[in-house]
């Protein structure tokens, strides 16, 4: 299991049982004591534990992370921990990493030399070299995890870095979503129909929408997919 998907399995176990009545406060200290926890696994000794913090305090790349959207209905809040965005009654709300855009520039300019050099698409989709051109300033960048942006990864959040958007009384329409659906619209199906349309018409993502990452062969999506749509 990636350390991407044992965090999301420990954080949707968090926040499965996490008291309803829960602050966004008493949550980011609460999922991030969980991930933290799981660090400290009793099978490793102690002197091995302690050495494996020290090298996770230094290199936040090899941490577990993950983002999450968090509705509370008792609060009527909206919590947006990470890279994640949402609806609501259509108006768009999202908590992008402050270094994205920079890191897609850099993808996207190494993309278009290798192909006006005679690489073709279905070459750099298998094994993106372009990615590789980035790699360098995104380690750089993940150095400020958590202290410029914030991730749920067992480190401390920084809650200023964490939006929370309260909801009137009246009818909401809500929609919570990963950043694999980068056109956020009111339903799945209009969602999934530009996710497609990006696909076929700029698979590697360096057109007018920019990503770190293409589209692999066969996979739906350059990312990670999250949908959820519901009334309050």
């Amino acid at each position: 299991m990636s350390n991407g998907r044992l965090a999301m399995t420990l954080v949707a176990d968090y926040i499965r049982h996490m008291p309803a009545p829960s602050t966004c406060h008493e949550f980011c200290v609460g999922v991030t004591k969980k991930i933290y926890q799981h660090y400290l696994t009793p099978v490793f000794h102690a002197w091995h534990r302690e050495k494996r913090l020290q090298q996770l305090l230094q290199h936040p790349e090899e941490r577990m992370t993950a983002s999450a959207v968090v509705f509370s209905r008792l609060r009527r809040e909206i919590w947006l921990v990470g890279d994640c965005h949402c609806l609501i009654d259509g108006a768009y709300f999202d908590n992008p990493k402050p270094y994205e855009d920079e890191l897609a520039e850099i993808r996207a300019r190494r993309a278009k030399q290798l192909l006006a050099n005679g690489m073709t698409i279905d070459e750099m989709l298998r094994d993106d070299p372009a990615r590789q051109a980035m790699i360098p300033r995104m380690l750089e960048t993940m150095k400020e995890q958590n202290s410029t942006y914030a991730v749920i990864d067992g480190f401390t959040i920084p809650e200023h870095k964490v939006p929370i958007i309260t909801l009137g009384f009246q009818s909401h329409e809500l929609v919570l979503a990963s950043d694999g659906y980068p056109f956020l619209r009111p339903t799945l199906t209009e969602s999934e129909q530009l996710l497609m349309k990006q696909k076929s018409e700029d698979p590697m993502n360096i057109g007018t929408f920019k990503a770190t990452k293409g589209f692999f062969p066969d996979n739906h999506s350059f990312d990670d997919r999250t949908y959820i749509r519901f009334q309050v």
